[in-house]
């Protein structure tokens, strides 16, 4: 949708100020620095799912008397089909909003975003007391607004609402606390994402108190500042639904536990890719089923996890590929962008049992051992992402810049000394009888035969051999 309000505004519609534009195949209507007397304009996006409203200062209209809607604009309102409603570059009066946000529960609308808005003002939200809204999905994307600490109150009458909205995003907005208060008030939640702000490890433990954000499945945390892997360990160990999180882009270290962590037992996916770890922090949570440790520093990696179906190791410093014999569930192993010349081939005979196996982007030693290994696993079908361009030869000189699949690894061209040694001696035990056959066949014996029955006048003019 971002792109199609860029793609108006290329097409010189900048002179569409005060107008709202419908785009009919994306379901999609832009409306442009709207003024009161360009409302109306409004009419063209009846039609969209998906409604915008760009740019512009609504501070001149805090003030502005609204008034009880009618029951006929009611039931326009719940006609329409409208299912998302965009405020990106605005200055919002919170004031103004509180009274506004009221009509959108007469509305169909489901999802409500914020971007690059500013909040400016305080409201006591009195007129949202008691009300239920249909909007189940709240983003806030590189907005400025007051710090909710302190401000409890002033929303405890939005509590109905926020009791059941399912999705909440409050990114790039540089926030650094989130009262437990907020958590408790969303106790439908499902997904919270918080990336991109400042968040540090002292402030995890009062967001996620004793009865805050108690269905929660979906946590992004990712760049933040959060440092101590045992401190966020600690801090969600309450979250006693939570499936899936996201810890990217934050500077991990072990850090120093004040008693033994414990991680949710229903986490499933954890992503800890790009976070500065030059080994595998423990302990991970014992029931995955997806682990991404990509973009990494690891050297090594040697884990045991009896649910993991899913390994990510891609872009790290592995001179190997690790064992999976301690991972029985696993089908998917990404090890693309590390330093493995070779794959052994006992361990690339385990690795043709995966469904989904990527190692591009390797230094690979393309002798027939190493070479053959990975064709083995593109025989089988299991090398996906990558194959076969992502796979070039580094070594030996005669194949550096081949394609892997390439590689010439038939027996007479990889081992020729297996091959010819058997012909050699088969050639060898071929002459012997035939140089057996002519003597007979001239009436001589052989030496070596007459100690093998022959009475001795048979053997008397035997010729020497």
């Amino acid at each position: 949708m971002r792109g199609a309000a860029l793609l108006l505004l290329a097409l010189g519609l900048q002179q569409a100020e005060g107008r709202c534009v419908f785009n009919r195949t994306q379901e999609y209507c832009l409306c442009y620095r709207l003024t009161q007397e360009s409302a109306g304009s409004v009419i063209q996006c009846l039609a969209a799912s998906a409604v915008e409203f760009q740019g512009g200062d609504l501070e001149k209209y805090a003030d502005f008397p609204i008034e009880d809607l009618d029951d006929s604009t009611i039931d326009m309102l719940g006609s329409l089909q409208i299912r998302k409603i965009i405020f990106s570059d605005l200055l919002v009066p919170e004031v103004l909003l509180a009274r506004v946000l009221r009509f959108f529960s007469y509305t169909q609308v489901q999802e409500m975003v914020f971007k690059s808005c500013s909040f400016v003002g305080r409201s006591s939200w009195a007129d949202m007391a008691g009300r239920a809204l249909p909007i189940v999905s709240l983003r806030f994307h590189n907005v400025t607004a007051a710090a909710l600490a302190g401000r409890e109150q002033d929303l405890s009458p939005l509590s109905r609402w926020l009791g059941a909205l399912q999705e909440l995003s409050v990114t790039a907005s540089r926030l650094a606390v989130l009262p437990c208060a907020v958590g408790q008030a969303l106790r439908a939640l499902r997904s919270l994402d918080l990336a991109r702000n400042s968040l540090g490890d002292d402030s995890l433990a009062p967001a996620f108190c004793q009865g805050a954000f108690t269905q929660l499945r979906v946590l992004s945390l990712r760049h933040n500042n959060l440092t101590s892997y045992s401190g966020v360990c600690g801090s969600v160990r309450l979250l006693g639904e939570l499936q899936h999180l996201d810890l990217s882009h934050n500077a991990l270290t072990a850090g120093t536990p004040s008693s033994p962590c414990q991680w949710p037992a229903t986490l499933r996916i954890f992503n800890l890719s790009s976070a500065g770890l030059d080994h595998v922090l423990a302990p991970l949570p014992p029931a995955l089923e997806v682990l991404d440790l990509s973009s990494n520093r690891l050297h090594a990696v040697d884990i045991s996890l009896r649910s993991l179906q899913a390994l990510f190791l891609s872009r790290n410093a592995l001179p190997a590929a690790p064992s999976i014999r301690g991972c029985p569930a696993l089908h998917t192993l990404h090890l693309d962008n590390n330093l493995i010349a070779e794959l052994p081939r006992d361990e690339a005979l385990l690795l043709e049992h995966l469904q989904d196996v990527a190692v591009a982007g390797n230094p690979f030693n393309c002798t027939c051992g190493g070479a053959g290994a990975v064709q083995a696993l593109a025989a089988v079908g299991c090398l996906r992402q990558g194959w076969p361009q992502g796979y070039v030869c580094h070594a030996p000189a005669r194949y550096q810049g081949v394609l892997l699949r390439d590689v010439p690894t038939s027996v007479l061209q990889c081992n020729p000394a297996a091959v010819l040694a058997p012909v050699c001696t088969g050639l060898a035990l071929l002459c012997v009888a035939m140089a057996g056959g002519l003597l007979w066949a001239r009436g001589a014996r052989p030496r070596w035969l007459c100690g093998l029955g022959q009475r001795e006048d048979a053997c008397s003019g035997a010729e020497h051999l």
